[in-house]
């Protein structure tokens, strides 16, 4: 049962973020790594290195963490082990990811 919820969920987040994507456009020259994350910290490279907005959601949609970086470095180190959805914005660009914690 925990398996069809999964399922419905990701398909929600799926047809979500492409319509905002739609929108909006990828962020030039995005890179993520590492993911898996091991250490607490993920690092977050654009193109033009400007001011990001992060939202990292749960498989059930819960928003988890909002924040704002102005380097690269991304601490989550007070997320738990698990699969999220990572959101970016830079100016009128965004990018999704999927983001694991282990």
């Amino acid at each position: 049962m925990k398996q069809i919820y999964l399922i419905i969920c990701l398909l929600f987040f799926s047809v979500g973020f492409a319509q905002d994507n739609a929108d909006m456009g990828a962020i030039e020259g995005f890179k993520m790594y590492p993911n898996p994350v091991l250490d607490g910290k993920v690092y977050i490279n654009t193109q033009k290195n400007e001011p990001k907005k992060i939202l990292i959601y749960d498989v059930l949609g819960t928003r988890v963490l909002e924040t704002t970086i102005l380097g690269k470095e991304l601490n989550v180190s007070n997320l738990e082990p698990g699969v999220y959805v990572l959101r970016v914005f830079e100016k009128d660009k965004s990018a999704t990811r999927k983001l694991v914690i282990k």
